[in-house]
């Protein structure tokens, strides 16, 4: 999809685009963040222990006197931090192990698919939990750990779109000048993988936010007195009755993230996706007719497009063209 269509597409759908600009406004935000002129995140104060949003606190202030917003954009930055590395990881390791698998036929191709499948069969969450217990809870392994879960994703994405191009005339071609492998998979394969694995990377990147907030809420993962939606989460729940703020902001901020992040992964799938580019509205149902009988059918686009068919012509229409 051309930079053009892609703009009129996304100018034209005011639900990405509130997303969109929430997207940047969080991760410039979370860039930002040291420089702006806000409390200390880890700086404790008896004086304003558990004080409501006010003028001084803006989103209030927790059980040991630290300012909530300030805590909230430093867990932003903490957040777009670990989902990015852990999509930027995944992608890279499972998009190689996926090339190998996909491309060549030997035997370390049947030993990552035999692995692959037998990390997809437990639950991303649980290898989390067991990666981050063997290994610590500090940043890296909070990544490593998530990864765990996500690259073989990427490897069996990788793979489904590799076997299918590397039959193509133009792969064959590029083989039977005596290209290399590492030539061809680079120029001919790779470049024609590219939209699936930046959807997926979309989509991935809130699922790594989800996942960090979650080990950080039972105390897995990152924890005090470095702030984290989760985290924060987990301490406020004591006094969720007396101070609510404590758990309704950072549980606000990670609503809001996943679901804009969620809605770009969509918009971008369905932009970069041909057959959905060119379906038609859903619920549209156009005209067939029967071959067999001449009669006159009615059919969503869909359905038509996965017979491989066309709208007929109206027979008034027809008659005024000829």
């Amino acid at each position: 999809m051309s930079t053009s269509r892609l703009r009129m597409a996304l100018l034209g759908n005011p639900a990405v685009m509130i997303c969109a600009f929430f997207a940047v406004v969080l991760a410039l935000l979370a860039l930002a963040v040291p420089m702006l002129p806000l409390p200390d995140p880890t700086g404790q104060s008896v004086i304003f222990r558990l004080k409501p949003p006010s003028p001084e606190h803006l989103l209030g202030t927790d059980r040991l006197g630290r300012d909530i917003l300030s805590r909230v954009l430093w867990g932003a930055r903490l957040a777009l931090l670990v989902g990015v590395g852990v999509v930027a990881f995944s992608g890279l390791l499972g998009t190689l192990l996926g090339v190998v698998a996909g491309y060549f036929r030997s035997w370390p191709s049947v030993l990552i698919l035999r692995l692959t499948d037998i990390f997809l069969a437990f639950p991303p969450l649980i290898l989390a939990m067991v990666t981050v217990t063997v290994l610590g809870n500090n940043l890296l392994t909070v990544v490593l750990a998530i990864s765990v879960g996500i690259v073989p994703r990427f490897v069996r994405l990788t793979r489904g779109t590799i076997l299918s191009i590397r039959e193509r005339d133009y792969v064959e071609a590029a083989r039977a000048i005596g290209a290399s492998a590492p030539r061809i998979i680079w120029s001919h394969v790779l470049l024609n993988a590219v939209d699936p694995l930046i959807v997926l990377c979309t989509l991935l990147i809130p699922t790594a936010i989800l996942t960090e907030a979650l080990l950080s809420f039972l105390g897995l993962g990152i924890t005090e007195p470095t702030p984290t939606w989760g985290n924060m989460i987990n301490s406020g729940q004591i006094v969720l009755r007396e101070a609510p703020w404590l758990t309704f902001f950072p549980g606000a901020a990670i609503v809001l993230t996943v679901l804009a992040f969620n809605l770009l992964g969509d918009f971008i799938r369905d932009s970069l996706d041909p057959s959905v580019r060119e379906a038609g509205p859903a619920g549209v149902q156009l005209p067939v007719e029967r071959p067999s009988t001449g009669q006159s059918i009615r059919i969503s686009w869909h359905a038509l497009r996965a017979e491989g068919l066309r709208p007929s012509t109206p027979r008034s229409s027809r008659r005024q063209g000829c």
